[in-house]
């Protein structure tokens, strides 16, 4: 599964949050961070979308870009 680059930046802006303060408030790298708004970042680990969704107060689907890949056929999430 990966991070939504545009729901992450969203709601990091909502908290009125830099990067680095994100970073800090979630435990990892600035450099994850930065990676994940710019779409240069592969699957995430689960225990790191609950670190960022924590820091931001949000659900971790609301992080979660969902495809066609990550959906059944039955349309049940498959992330």
């Amino acid at each position: 599964m990966r991070v939504s680059a545009e729901a992450l930046r969203t709601q990091r802006m909502r908290k009125a949050m830099t990067q680095k303060e994100l970073a800090a408030a979630a435990g990892v790298s600035y450099i994850t961070i930065s990676r994940m708004e710019n779409e240069q970042s592969g699957p995430v680990k689960p225990p790191t979308l609950r670190k960022l969704s924590t820091a931001l107060g949000v659900l971790p689907e609301e992080l979660i870009e969902w495809g066609p890949e990550s959906v059944s056929e039955t349309g049940k999430a498959t992330a």
